[in-house]
């Protein structure tokens, strides 16, 4: 069966799980999505909510998120009494989407699968592929998440044996620096600068460019504790394994998860759907309620859409880029298509290191040119600036109390700053995964509420 149940409140909810190509996995009782859209077809809900995970998350990793959220959100008991109230009740049917989203090999982690919310104290040891040779495993493990074509594994091969010669020497050595040259001409994948598809929404690949940004990042950044670091031989590395992860992200929202989408609607045209993701799953759900370009279908749109902590360019969902005249937000459609009926709700967070950090080093981001009163970069993350650009309505707001209501009205972009409460760093990526919290919930409830 594809039900699952929160940890602390037993709140059932469906689990549905993807390959890499955005295919659905069939599990012992076939596909989860068949059994899905029976129980849609018996409960009659009156509002579906439709989850995407972001980078780094096994199976495991996806679950552990999915419930802690699912309590989360459960716990708001106010929220939910007061939309049972309304005509026709409130029957919420909850599902939450899995796709391979592992970053960084194991071993480059103490040898632990850190899962979503990157916490050493629950981590799990995991055989990757390649167990027996630690430097095999780690190859291995790089070339199942950039793209296994030929020549790749023996490009990493060199990498990784570099830097285990030296981690962090000046400069690039001489074998690293040809090795990567050889890497990046096997892979295939051209720049396309801001607004290009998620992956590809970057500058050019200078792995010495990469290499010197990432030493300097620890050096003012480091991290809060230790036992990482992300400058070193392998940091052009785990940009590739970045785009990659985008790029997954946006083909599954556009292939799988939009499929599934239009199905469950196609199910129940009469249900609400309030769609959330989390860091690269922002991307999945974008992609999901856009569509892939150029379709012909007419999109039947979502009430609510939820951003957490959003590791996709701030610019996706303008109808013109500063640094681009010209040139719409890959995203633009859900804006300009009118694609979200109600509220849309977006976190931002200071100490959210994975999209502050990660996120302009991952497009190859240097000496970047403000834009507007807000000195708003060419590359930068949702999660750290929010939804910007020309030909969207915004309102900038702190993330209220759980004793403070909202007033959201449909078609605005909600930018959320909580500084103050997504707040506790736990591993690489800082308080990005921090989003559990009954201010971040209450936020979602009254975007839903406002879409009744």
């Amino acid at each position: 069966m594809s039900i699952e149940h929160s940890p602390e409140r037993n709140i059932a909810y469906h689990f549905v799980c993807y390959d890499a190509s955005g295919r659905e996995r069939r599990g012992e009782h076939g596909l989860a999505s068949d059994q899905l859209l029976v129980a849609v077809a018996d409960e009659c809900p009156t509002d579906i909510f439709f989850f995407s995970h972001g980078w780094n998350a096994n199976p495991e990793g996806a679950l552990g998120q999915y419930g802690r959220w699912v309590d989360t959100m459960a716990a708001c008991t106010d929220d939910r009494e007061r939309l049972s109230a309304r005509a026709g009740g409130f029957r919420p049917l909850l599902v939450g989407l899995h796709w391979p989203s592992k970053a960084w090999a194991d071993e480059e982690l103490a040898s632990l699968s850190y899962s979503v919310n990157d916490d050493p104290a629950t981590a799990k040891p995991t055989a990757g592929p390649g167990a027996g040779d630690p430097a095999q495993q780690l190859v291995a493990g790089y070339a199942d998440r950039i793209g296994d074509g030929p020549g790749v594994q023996d490009a990493i091969r060199r990498i990784v044996d570099s830097a285990m010669r030296d981690a962090a020497p000046p400069t690039l050595p001489d074998d690293a620096r040809e090795a990567y040259s050889e890497l990046e001409a096997s892979l295939g994948r051209q720049p396309g600068g801001v607004g290009a598809a998620p992956g590809d929404d970057r500058e050019a690949f200078d792995p010495e460019e990469i290499y010197q940004a990432a030493l300097l990042m620890d050096v003012v950044d480091p991290m809060p504790y230790g036992g990482f670091s992300l400058g070193g031989v392998l940091a052009p590395l785990r940009v590739l394994t970045f785009w990659e992860m985008k790029r997954r992200a946006c083909s599954f929202g556009e292939t799988g998860a939009a499929h599934l989408l239009e199905r469950l609607q196609e199910t129940a045209p009469g249900c609400k759907f309030h769609v959330m993701g989390h860091s690269f799953g922002c991307i999945a759900a974008s992609a999901a309620v856009a569509g892939a370009p150029g379709s012909a279908d007419p999109r039947r749109g979502v009430d609510t859409l939820v951003l957490a902590q959003g590791a996709l360019s701030l610019w996706s969902f303008c109808s013109d880029i500063p640094a681009r005249p010209g040139c719409a937000g890959y995203f633009h459609r859900v804006i300009g298509d009118h694609l979200v009926r109600g509220g849309t709700i977006v976190t931002t967070s200071s100490h959210d290191r994975a999209v502050r950090v990660f996120y302009p080093l991952g497009a190859g981001a240097r000496g970047q040119v403000g834009y507007g009163d807000a000195d708003l970069p060419v590359y930068g993350g949702v999660g750290t600036y929010g939804i910007r650009g020309p030909g969207i309505e915004t309102r900038d707001e702190v993330l209220r109390r759980v004793d403070e209501d909202y007033q959201i009205r449909p078609g605005v972009v909600y930018n959320l700053n909580a500084d103050t409460v997504i707040a506790t760093s736990s591993g690489i990526s800082g308080a990005h995964s921090d989003i559990c919290h009954p201010e971040v919930a209450r936020a979602v409830w009254r975007a839903v509420a406002s879409a009744s």
